[in-house]
This record gives C-alpha cells, sequence and structure tokens, in this order.
C-alpha cells in the first residue's frame, strides 16, 4: 500500500531532461504505464462502495477516479454504470467481486469494469460524540481507497491498487456515531483528501520516466 506522496508530481518533475554538475548530460527514459486500457474499447466503472460513512463520499471518489482514467487513456470510452448493489445481491456476494463483475458483462457487454471500495476510519472530530447526533462539525478522518479491474469473462482480476490518506475535513455531521458527508460543496469540503488518495491509486496507469547518463 502506498502512503500519501505525491505520485503525478513526482511523475512530470522526472521526465524533464536535465543536466548534471561538471557537464555531465542525462535522459530521461520513459518506462510504460503498468495498467494500459487502450486495448479495450469500453471500461466500465461502477460506484465505488463505503464503509463506515454515508452521503457522497464514495461518489466523488468515484467520480474523480473516472476523470484520472480517462486523463490517463485517451480514446477509450468510460461507461459509467452507477451502483451495483442489485447485481451484488443476485450473486450473492457483499461486496463487489468475480461473480458480480461477470454478470455486469453479460447485462452491459463489456470487458472489464472498475470496482473500488472506500473505508473512513480513524475519526477525530472536534468535541465528543455524544448524545444522539452532533452538529455539523470538523475532523480529522483517514480514508483506505482500494480499486480493482475485473475481467468480465473469467471474473479474474486483471488490476488492484490501494492508498490511504489522512486530513481534517469539515461540513461533516452524525447519525449516531456514523459520520455522514452530505457538504452542499464535497468537493469544497473534502475534495483535497479525495484527491490525495485518488492520486496515488491511478498512478499505474501514467508513465514514469527514469534519468539516465548520456555517455559520450
Amino acid at each position: 500500500m502506498r502512503n500519501g506522496m505525491q505520485w503525478m508530481t513526482m511523475v512530470v518533475a522526472a521526465g524533464v531532461l536535465a543536466a548534471g554538475c561538471g557537464g555531465r548530460r542525462y535522459r530521461s527514459i520513459e518506462i510504460p504505464p503498468r495498467l494500459d486500457l487502450t486495448r479495450y474499447p469500453t471500461v466500465g466503472l461502477v460506484t465505488f462502495t463505503v464503509e463506515n460513512a454515508k452521503g457522497s463520499l464514495h461518489e466523488l471518489a468515484t467520480d474523480r477516479f473516472g476523470e484520472w482514467v480517462l486523463s490517463a487513456n485517451q480514446g477509450v470510452e468510460l461507461l459509467e454504470l452507477g451502483a451495483a448493489d442489485s447485481i451484488m445481491g443476485r450473486v450473492g456476494e457483499p461486496v463487489f467481486s468475480s461473480a458480480s463483475a461477470k454478470a455486469m458483462g453479460a447485462a452491459r457487454d463489456i470487458p472489464v469494469v472498475f470496482a473500488g471500495h472506500l473505508k473512513v476510519s480513524d475519526l477525530t472530530p472536534r468535541g465528543s460524540i455524544g448524545g444522539i447526533s452532533l452538529p455539523r462539525v470538523e475532523a480529522t478522518i483517514r480514508v483506505d481507497l482500494s480499486v480493482s479491474l475485473y475481467s468480465t469473462t473469467s471474473g479474474g482480476t486483471v488490476w488492484r491498487s490501494s492508498a490511504w490518506a489522512s486530513d481534517k475535513v469539515g461540513s461533516i455531521s452524525f447519525d449516531g456515531a456514523v459520520p455522514q458527508f452530505s457538504a452542499k460543496d464535497p468537493n469544497q469540503a473534502y475534495g483535497q483528501l479525495i484527491n490525495r488518495v485518488v492520486e496515488i491509486v491511478v498512478a499505474d496507469l501514467y508513465p514514469t520516466y527514469r534519468r539516465e547518463r548520456v555517455n559520450e
């Protein structure tokens, strides 16, 4: 599992040609992405599931993930499939996995599908959780995101990546002890946290660069 490093920034910086001290010359060698989606005409994306939270946090993560996928793979068609609860219920899977992927492929005629799970933990609000509910508060939370790409033919896992990030976010209310993310502007309230964790997960979809000395 990767930590909260800014992978996209590193990729861009590493791709710049540079000259070292003493007149030494270097070049950057591009290393292809670990996951290349261009071989698939259409890629499915189901809305991520969420654990220990209510509201729109997982929907924001799904949208942001889809944006990164399209940015990394020009020409790939991303089919946003919405929630997969009915399919998971029909095949008897509590979380999206092999059987759900095969059922989704049969229903929508797609070769592969992304599914992810978002887990909220280490919630530390400003104030104590007492009584039935609290008004909207700021809180420090940890978010774990795991995303898999499944073959809809075999149900096998083609690719998997996971990451976590922790940050202080606002506009959280509570239903008992369960946080509810339903801000008027989710991107402003907790977009930075979601951006961070999604950015790490999608790093495999982008090329990386290695700096190599040029022999003269």
